[in-house]
């Protein structure tokens, strides 16, 4: 019997153990051997060993430097200090997001502040030097995003509203009605103006620019997908600024010229939303996806990334909420435990460790 007339089944099995060279010369030896080794089923095994592995073909690592300086992270507030939180099956399960370090340096006075948001609509801004909390009380449903700067605060909600606050009143200094739910919000660095991004069901423009008067700007992008929400904002530059969402695509806008088009994109090559974003202020881009804690490493002058990581196990799949990098080390927050990642070592293979 030739090799050839062995049965599909066989053949898949003995062309499973074979690498992608082995595979491309083999289907060079026939006509009938090219029509089966070029088939999906084939190369499915091989393609996940060498897709955006960010290593070259001698074994060297595209990125052997990580030079990252942000120094901020967020975490679930269920892992916060290592405590269990045990919650009722009739609540709807939505982790507050608790924000650390520069994000919340200097919120007004309250110097190394934590701000954390629930599913009730609540916003608690605690100090962790004299204890002391504000709880600002105004949406009529859960909080969905929050950003702060020099005490101006702007959350959304799912209630359909963006509200801005202040450290000196308890109720909301203005509200925004929006048409859909409101998923990410970015104040500009200048603090003139600031950014929401919805869910994009109701309203065809997701991404809106509000200066502090509460007079829409302008809307960015067009011809956005239904669905196509956006669920992260990061600004570079108050002229810059990185989102990304479910349409899995990374885009960067430049506020100087047409708000229409944006001026770069980076696509998610498995077609997974993406959760959140961050920059270096350089070259660097740092994404995290929607299944099995991937973080994805990005050069703004390349098109595919360089390099990316699978946080978590194959059995558990879960989204990355938020992520911070520094020149050394990664933070990533995961439905279960916020891992770590140092470059100091080994670039290319950094030490994992989760908390």
């Amino acid at each position: 019997m030739m090799f050839t007339q062995l049965p599909d089944d066989v053949l898949f099995h003995i062309l499973s153990h074979l690498d992608h060279r082995s595979l491309s010369r083999l289907s060079q030896v026939c006509k009938s051997l090219n029509v089966f080794v070029n088939r999906d089923a084939v190369w499915r095994k091989a393609a996940k060993g060498c897709l955006n592995s960010g290593i070259t073909w001698n074994g060297t690592d595209i990125l052997p430097v990580s030079s990252l300086h942000q120094h901020h992270f967020h975490i679930p507030a269920s892992h916060y200090q290592s405590r269990c939180i045990f919650i009722n099956w009739r609540y709807r399960l939505l982790f507050p997001q608790l924000s650390a370090g520069a994000h919340l340096e200097n919120l007004g006075g309250l110097n190394r502040g934590l701000s954390g948001f629930f599913s009730d609509g609540t916003i608690v801004v605690h100090n962790r030097r004299n204890r002391m909390s504000l709880r600002l009380m105004g949406h009529s449903q859960e909080v969905n995003c929050l950003d702060t700067k020099n005490g101006l605060i702007v959350s959304g909600s799912r209630d359909r509203t963006a509200r801005m606050w202040t450290l000196t009143s308890s109720s909301p200094l203005a509200t925004i009605s929006m048409i859909d739910r409101v998923w990410s919000v970015a104040i500009s660095p200048t603090q003139s103006s600031f950014v929401t991004g919805t869910a994009c069901c109701e309203d065809a423009s997701p991404l809106r620019i509000w200066d502090v008067e509460l007079a829409c700007v302008c809307s960015l992008g067009s011809d956005f997908r239904r669905g196509a929400g956006v669920l992260d904002i990061a600004f570079e530059s108050p002229f810059q600024l990185f989102t990304c969402g479910y349409d899995t695509f990374i885009r960067q806008w430049d506020l100087r010229l047409s708000p229409q088009k944006c001026v770069m994109e980076w696509e998610e090559p498995h077609d997974s939303a993406l959760y959140c974003i961050q920059t270096d202020g350089n070259n660097m881009i740092a994404s995290g996806s929607s299944y099995y804690g991937v973080v994805r490493i990005w050069d703004k002058r390349q098109a595919r990334c360089l390099q990316f990581f699978q946080l978590s196990s194959d059995s558990v799949s879960s989204p990355v909420y938020c992520l911070r990098f520094s020149s050394s080390h990664l933070y990533a927050a995961l439905a279960t435990a916020l891992h770590c990642l140092d470059f100091r070592q080994n670039p290319s293979s950094p030490r994992r460790k989760h908390c």
